[in-house]
């Protein structure tokens, strides 16, 4: 796919740099003069994904996330990226609820959240080699 602009950056898997990658979302993305229900969808979609990488592709273990941001005149794509354990069932871990962390309070709802606020929402992932998770947001004007 041709980007009209890109930007990718890694980053620790710490969980001090959530923040990190949503404001660098939203600073990158902030030239397309999205509104600010596009900018919130997007910003809350790549911090539950920056979440999922440093709590499940990482647990403990130190890492680097990636985050890949870019556009063109119809979508916007985010890419975030880990090389931790990967995820053994992505059907059941997608499911609402669903939590491999019950002892941490985690809600299960992290790519239910993805899901409903951004259009596409893809998952790869391999056991001991990481996940990747692929969102689109399109941009549709009048």
């Amino acid at each position: 796919m041709q980007y009209e602009n890109e930007a990718r950056v890694y980053f620790s898997a710490k969980s001090e740099n959530e923040s990190f990658g949503r404001l660098f979302a939203a600073g990158f993305l902030a030239q397309l003069d999205l509104t600010i229900a596009e900018m919130t969808d997007i910003k809350t979609a790549v911090s539950e994904a920056v979440t999922n990488a440093i709590i499940h592709g990482y647990e403990t273990e130190a890492g680097l996330v990636e985050l890949f941001c870019a556009y063109n005149k119809t979508r916007i794509v985010v890419e975030i990226a880990d090389t931790g354990k990967g995820i053994e069932n992505i059907t059941l871990a997608r499911e609402p609820l669903y939590t491999s962390k019950p002892e941490m309070e985690r809600s299960g709802m992290g790519f239910t959240i993805m899901e409903s606020f951004m259009d596409i929402v893809g998952v790869e992932s391999a056991v001991g080699k990481g996940t990747r998770i692929h969102m689109e947001k399109m941009l549709i004007r009048e």
